[in-house]
């Protein structure tokens, strides 16, 4: 079964969920918010996605952080994704072992399978 990585309140969250569900795919969710982002999950996400494309350093989550923080962050990312799970994009969907789409735009789930 698929697994959507989500924050619940995301617009593009609930795009990617609709999406799913118009489609009669079967998944399940993990808000990063409210459920958390351990350091389990996070190396599990970052075994399928390179840092660098899991990261959005465009979001307003980025822009808040300190200098220090981003000086941090270039060193140890992994304790303040923990910390801010906003940071990374999402939604992040978890196809199967070694694949994981980051983000939604229409059409990306048109090849999945219900």
């Amino acid at each position: 079964m698929l697994t959507l990585y989500i924050i619940n309140t995301c617009d593009t969250c609930r795009k990617a969920r609709k999406a799913l569900e118009e489609r009669g795919i079967a998944f399940n969710t993990h808000d990063l918010r409210k459920d958390g982002l351990s350091a389990d999950l996070l190396a599990h996400i970052l075994n399928r996605v390179p840092l660098e494309d899991a990261v959005n350093k465009r979001s307003k989550t980025w822009r808040d952080l300190s200098q220090e923080e981003k000086v941090t962050f270039d060193a140890a990312p992994q304790p303040l994704l923990i910390k801010y799970p906003t940071l990374l994009k999402r939604p992040l969907l978890e196809v199967d072992d070694k694949t994981m789409l980051v983000g939604y735009r229409d059409g990306d789930y048109d090849t999945l399978n219900g």
